[in-house]
C-alpha cells in the first residue's frame, strides 16, 4: 500500500488527492488530506467572495472527493517545528505532497503603506469569509471614499462587495458582523485603480460585467484613460479575453455619467501609486512619509505604455482620496519548514511537481498549486498540475513504498499531543453554521472563529 500525505486542503491539495486514489498503476494508495485549518476546501471556502455562490458549489465535488474511502480529512493539523515537524511528517508516510499555496501578499513598497485605513486586499476577504485568523474588523468604519489598488479578479471581487447592499449579501454565508458592518457603511465612492492599460488588466470579462450590474451603482470609465492604450483603437490582436474586456470598458466609457446612483465605481488606468498620504484632523498632509493618524489619500503617477508591454513614469501626479485602501498586487508563496525556497520566484524549486534539493530531486517530496508555480490561472488550472505531480509521484512510487511505515500515522499524531478533526468534526462544524443561519433568519452563516469552530468540533467529540 502506497500512503501519501497531501498538505493542503484547497483544489490543488484535494485535486492531487483525486488523482492518486483513480490512478491504476500503482492499486491500494491512501491518501491523507492535512490541514491546519478545521475546514477543508482552502480558498473555495476562504476566498471566494460570498455572492460568488456558483463557484463556491465547487465545494460540492471536492467534498466527494474527501468522502472516497481512501482518502481522509485531518484538520486541525499544523506543520512546523512548532507543531509537527516537516521531518516527522515525512517519517510517517511513503511520499507527502505540499499543496500549500500562497500565504501571503505582495507589497506596493511605498512610503505610507502601513497607515491606518490601508489593507491587503486578503486581510479584507478573510474578514468577509470568516477565516478564524482574521483579527481586523474595521475596514469600513468611518470611511466615505475607497482605493483598490490593482486590477485582478481579487481586486474586483473587493470593490464589488464594498458597493453591495446588505438585501444582496444577507442570503450568502457572509458573516453576520461583516454583514453588519457593510450594512452600515458609509462608502459610496470606489476607485479600482491599474499601472497599466485596460488591455492588460488581469481581470476576467465575467466578473467585469459583473461591477455593470450591481444595483443603484455606477461605472464609470474615463475614455482618455482607455485610449493611452495602443491596443484599444485595434483589439483585435489581443487574446479572446483582452478583446471582450476592451468591448465592455469602451461600452461605459461611451456613456455620459448620470450622477443620480448611491454608489459609483471609478475604474482607472495608467496610474502607478507612489505614495500613501496621511489624513491628519479630516485634512489631508501632502507628505511622502506618510505621518499621521490615517490614510486619506493615495497619490498616482501618471504612467504611459513603454512599447515593451510595461509603463513608464511621466512626473505627473493625481491624488486620490481614500480613507480605506484595499491593496491586490498579488499573492507570494512563504517558506515552509523543511522545504527549499526560492525566494525570488515565492516557490519550492521542482521538476515535474518533484521536489530539488541541492540540484537533485528529493524522492518522496513533491508540490502542486501556487507553492509549485506561483499564483497563476484560475481554479481550474490545479487539475493539470496536480496531475504533473502525480504522475511524478506514481513513477517513483516502486522505490517509496520499499520503506516501512507506522501502522497508522493517525495514531502517531495523537501520541504527538495533537487533535486532529476529521471528517465528522467538519459535518459539525457545517451543522453548527447551518443553526446559526437559522437563529439570525438567513441561510448558513459561517462561524466567525476559532473558539466558534473548536466548539462546534467539540460538541461532535463530547469534549
Amino acid at each position: 500500500m502506497l500512503r501519501v500525505a497531501v498538505v493542503g486542503s484547497g483544489p490543488s491539495g484535494v485535486y492531487t488527492a483525486q488523482g492518486l486514489v483513480q490512478q491504476s498503476q500503482v492499486p491500494g494508495v491512501r491518501v491523507d488530506v492535512l490541514d491546519r485549518l478545521p475546514c477543508p476546501y482552502g480558498l473555495v471556502r476562504y476566498g471566494v467572495a460570498p455572492d460568488h455562490e456558483k463557484i463556491k458549489s465547487l465545494q460540492n465535488s471536492l467534498r466527494a472527493v474527501l468522502e472516497d474511502e481512501r482518502v481522509r480529512f485531518l484538520g486541525g493539523v499544523r506543520i512546523g517545528p512548532d507543531a509537527l515537524p516537516a521531518a516527522r511528517l515525512r517519517e510517517l508516510y511513503h511520499a507527502v505532497v505540499y499543496c500549500v499555496g500562497a500565504a501571503t501578499d505582495r507589497r506596493l513598497g511605498v512610503p505610507g503603506e502601513d497607515l491606518p485605513g490601508s489593507w491587503s486586499a486578503t486581510e479584507f476577504v478573510s474578514w468577509y469569509s470568516a477565516h478564524p485568523d482574521s483579527a481586523a474588523d474595521a475596514f469600513v468604519l468611518g470611511a466615505r471614499s475607497a482605493v483598490v489598488i490593482g486590477v485582478g479578479n481579487v481586486a474586483v471581487d473587493v470593490t464589488r462587495i464594498l458597493a453591495r447592499g446588505a438585501a444582496e449579501l444577507s442570503p450568502t454565508d457572509i458573516p453576520q458582523a461583516a454583514l453588519a458592518a457593510l450594512a452600515a457603511s458609509r462608502v459610496t465612492e470606489i476607485s479600482m485603480v491599474g499601472r497599466r492599460g485596460p488591455s492588460q488588466a488581469r481581470f476576467t470579462t465575467k466578473e467585469l460585467r459583473e461591477l455593470g450590474a450591481l444595483p443603484d451603482t455606477e461605472v464609470i470609465v474615463d475614455p482618455r484613460e482607455l485610449e493611452l492604450d495602443p491596443a484599444y483603437a485595434d483589439p483585435s490582436g489581443l487574446p479572446a479575453a483582452g478583446r471582450r474586456n476592451v468591448e465592455v470598458l469602451r461600452s461605459w466609457a461611451s456613456v455620459p455619467p448620470r450622477g443620480d446612483a448611491s454608489r459609483t465605481i471609478r475604474l482607472r488606468f495608467f496610474l502607478r501609486p507612489v505614495a500613501l498620504l496621511a489624513d491628519q484632523e479630516g485634512g489631508l498632509l501632502m507628505d511622502q512619509q506618510g505621518v499621521g493618524d490615517r490614510v486619506g489619500a493615495v497619490r498616482f503617477e501618471r504612467t504611459v505604455p513603454d512599447g515593451r508591454g510595461g509603463v513608464t513614469g511621466t512626473g505627473r501626479y493625481e491624488d486620490i482620496g481614500a480613507q480605506l485602501v484595499l491593496r491586490s498586487v498579488g499573492y507570494r508563496g512563504v517558506p515552509l519548514d523543511g522545504l527549499p525556497f526560492d525566494a525570488g520566484l515565492g516557490t519550492v524549486p521542482h521538476v515535474a511537481g518533484r521536489v530539488v534539493r541541492d540540484g537533485a530531486t528529493a524522492p518522496g517530496e513533491y508540490v502542486a498549486g501556487w507553492i509549485k508555480r506561483g499564483p497563476t490561472g484560475v481554479i481550474g488550472t490545479n487539475r493539470p498540475c496536480a496531475k504533473e505531480t502525480v504522475t511524478s509521484l506514481i513513477e517513483d512510487a516502486p522505490v517509496l513504498v520499499r520503506r516501512e511505515l507506522p501502522a497508522d500515522p493517525l495514531d502517531a499524531l495523537r501520541a504527538a499531543g495533537l487533535t486532529p478533526v476529521e471528517w465528522a468534526g467538519w459535518q459539525a462544524i457545517e451543522r453548527a453554521e447551518a443553526e446559526l443561519g437559522a437563529s439570525l433568519g438567513r441561510g448558513v452563516v459561517k462561524l466567525p472563529d476559532w473558539a466558534a469552530l473548536r466548539a462546534a468540533v467539540a460538541r461532535t467529540s463530547g469534549s
